[in-house]
């Protein structure tokens, strides 16, 4: 166990730590247009809830 933790843990770390520094490094190497963060659009919600999809009235008996 102590060989994970002093040698397969920490390299695990740092390559994961790699890994995130490329993926975030490689925005450099896209183009201009991809570069840029996604356009939002209006979402419409057409879904209209009926007196059946409600949930029934819970009755208590004091």
């Amino acid at each position: 166990m102590a060989i994970f933790r002093q040698y397969i843990a920490p390299l695990l770390a740092v390559l994961v730590f790699v890994l995130a520094l490329v993926a975030v490094s490689a925005r450099i190497f896209l183009p201009s247009d991809m570069a840029a963060p996604a356009p939002i659009e209006e979402v419409e919600v057409s879904y209209q809830p009926t007196p059946t999809d409600l949930l029934p009235a819970v009755h208590t008996n004091s």
